[in-house]
């Protein structure tokens, strides 16, 4: 029996509800439950109505959260639900099996389920131990089977650079994410230009130990070698594990000659205020990503980002305004950070860029226009 054929015999549809299935929340701030929110808004401009649910695992246990779900599908008959995955939404320990059993529940429940790939890959280093290993196989598995059993699946990554993808992938889609804080009117040069001003390089996350030494080591190198090219250099640390590396920030930056303030969480329109004002934007967990939100929201703000290369080429990341360099290369890094912060004309061409990939891939309603467009055009699999 096709989707449409069983939803019709089970009850009436109601297009203009969608349905943001959630797993654990993440503490202290939850990046999914933010997207659907700020999807949830540009969704409503567009007649649709974004209602978030979660299967409170951690709370009620499985049984109990399962038993909940079952009761919740009934409502769901015929209605799209975004199920939105990462491998810890799903698991204490990242093995998230039960993510196809909520999925089976919604196939059976007449719901029409897609899924939100927010991490298309396993998550884990790079030389795991064995129970990694273990650990990743079964998020790989769990990816695939989830793909197979979804009508629709959304990808925060270009189609192409998923390599696991089968060649014939009708049902994926390419949606960009936007960025988790409110838009601001974007300033030209909200530094000013006066000889000797003091330029502002905001740095949005930190990750855990033991990656954030290496992190604070990258992004040190680079502060001094703007400081010592003759800038005034003022360095904004602000987001999630940033608070908590107060102390491995002051060691790092003892000795640097710049301004170095630590404002940890602050609410969502604070950060933008607080990126806004910013001359540049340092990223350098890692490779810089379509999926690394701290990136979106720099581009949000109309920032120059400087970062690492070999994840953002072929993306619509190549098209904002970052200056993109070898990865762990804190030579180039340096030098690429110096160069922005003195040369006015190139961050406004750096910021113009990142203004024309916002509204071009990462403006929400660009993204939820996407959502309809592929949601609302038939569900034909692999």
């Amino acid at each position: 029996m096709s989707e449409a054929t069983s939803a019709t015999s089970r009850g009436p549809v109601n297009p203009t509800k969608w349905i943001a299935l959630l797993g654990r929340r993440d503490t202290p701030t939850d990046g999914v439950e933010d997207y659907c929110a700020f999807l949830g808004e540009a969704l409503r401009l567009r007649g649709i109505e974004l209602e978030q649910a979660r299967v409170p695992w951690m709370e009620l246990g499985w049984i109990g959260a399962l038993r909940q779900l079952r009761r919740q599908c009934r409502d769901w008959n015929g209605r799209r639900v975004l199920l939105q995955y990462t491998a810890l939404a799903w698991s204490r320990r990242g093995f998230p099996i039960p993510a196809l059993i909520v999925l089976a529940m919604l196939r059976r429940g007449g719901a029409r389920a897609a899924i939100v790939f927010h991490e298309p890959y396993r998550q884990g280093e790079r030389w795991p131990r064995w129970i990694d290993r273990i650990r990743g196989a079964c998020q790989d598995w769990v990816i695939g089977r989830l793909y197979k059993g979804a009508a629709k699946c959304i990808f925060a990554d270009p189609l192409e650079t998923i390599g696991w993808l089968p060649k014939v992938h009708s049902k994926a889609a390419f949606i960009p994410i936007g960025a988790n804080i409110p838009q601001v009117p974007l300033r030209p040069e909200p530094c000013g230009e006066k000889n000797g001003a003091a330029k502002t390089v905001a740095v949005f996350c930190l990750t855990e130990p033991p990656n954030r030494e290496r992190e604070l080591a990258d992004i040190s190198h680079a502060v001094r070698s703007a400081a010592m090219n003759g800038t005034r250099v003022r360095v904004l640390f602000t987001g999630r594990g940033t608070a908590e590396a107060r102390d491995d920030i002051e060691r790092a930056f003892r000795g640097v000659p710049a301004e170095v303030s630590v404002l940890g969480l602050l609410s969502a329109c604070d950060v933008s205020e607080t990126l806004a004002r910013s001359d540049a934007m340092l990223c350098v967990r890692g490779r810089i990503n379509p999926r690394r939100g701290s990136v979106i929201a720099g581009i949000a703000c109309g920032l120059p980002i400087i970062g690492y290369a070999g994840a953002a080429e072929s993306t619509p990341l190549a098209e904002a305004g970052v200056e993109l360099v070898r990865y762990g290369d804190r030579v180039a890094l340096g030098a690429a950070l110096t160069r922005v912060l003195a040369d006015a004309n190139l961050r406004q061409r750096l910021r113009e860029k990142s203004v024309y990939a916002l509204q071009k891939y990462f403006s929400w309603d660009m993204i939820a226009k996407a959502f309809v467009a592929s949601l609302e055009t038939g569900t034909s699999g692999d």
